[in-house]
């Protein structure tokens, strides 16, 4: 386990375009990985949502980044990296990565990529929640 006397930041990462009970159910797994977490959630840029979806989140980013800011299970919010990933995740140095367990983009070396920029990070990935029903391309 992490060290008791501070907290165990969590990062994790996803589109958010509007919130939903699956992406609280993600948010407060993220939170039960340390007894005393610090969730840091990365919201993803449109050119990279565009990147990765082929089309545009209906909520803009300053618009998801205000929904993520204001759920309660959040302590901070950030805009990921537009054309390079890693140097937002080493600015909050988290210790653990949660990821999704649908989320790929991106991932393939990451824990290398970060190793190599001086940073040991755990990466764990989570449950999915209902996977069959809350999604965000089923929901709208």
């Amino acid at each position: 386990m992490f060290k008791e006397n501070r907290q165990t930041r969590i990062m994790v990462f996803g589109t958010f375009d509007g919130l939903h009970e699956g992406h609280l159910d993600f948010f407060k797994q993220a939170r039960k990985l340390a007894r005393q977490s610090f969730l840091v959630v990365s919201v993803a840029r449109d050119k990279n949502v565009f990147k990765i979806k082929n089309h545009f989140p209906h909520l803009n980013e300053k618009k998801r980044m205000i929904l993520v800011k204001s759920c309660f299970l959040v302590d901070k919010a950030v805009l990921s990296g537009i054309k390079n990933h890693i140097p937002h995740i080493l600015k909050e140095r988290p210790d653990i990565i949660a990821l999704g367990y649908d989320q790929k983009a991106y991932v393939q070396n990451l824990k290398k990529d970060l190793k190599n920029k001086g940073l040991n990070v755990s990466i764990i990935r989570l449950r999915p929640y209902k996977e069959k029903i809350y999604k965000n391309h089923l929901l709208n």
